[in-house]
């Protein structure tokens, strides 16, 4: 619910940006091995060796059928980084806003801008 909460006032204003992501929210991360985390890349937003969320862009999956972009938040992570509830809003807007302005191409703050 946060998360739809979040991204709420974004795509009412991105929504045609937006028409070609998906946003989801797994547990955890799929980290086989502590030596992949800390070879994260500019997709992923992370609290030192912890990946909060990541971009996935688009491109082809295994059997050569296209996909869609994606952002994918890691609940758990959030949770534990979290002082409270407020606090875990506040996190995973942030978060949110980060991955949506990455994928975009702009600047975080540029997101809450009016287009007047």
């Amino acid at each position: 619910m946060l998360v739809l909460e979040a991204l709420e006032p974004i795509e009412q204003r991105w929504h045609a940006e937006l028409s070609q992501l998906d946003i989801a929210v797994d547990d955890v991360p799929d980290v086989p091995a502590l030596t992949d985390v800390l070879r994260w890349n500019e997709h992923v937003v992370d609290d030192g060796e912890i990946p909060l969320a990541r971009l996935v862009p688009a491109g082809t999956d295994r059997r050569g059928l296209a996909t869609r972009a994606r952002i994918v938040l890691y609940r758990r992570p959030l949770e534990v980084r979290a002082k409270d509830g407020i606090d875990l809003s506040d996190l995973v807007h942030d978060v949110l806003v980060e991955q949506v302005a990455h994928y975009l191409g702009i600047e975080p703050e540029t997101l809450g801008d009016d287009p007047d």
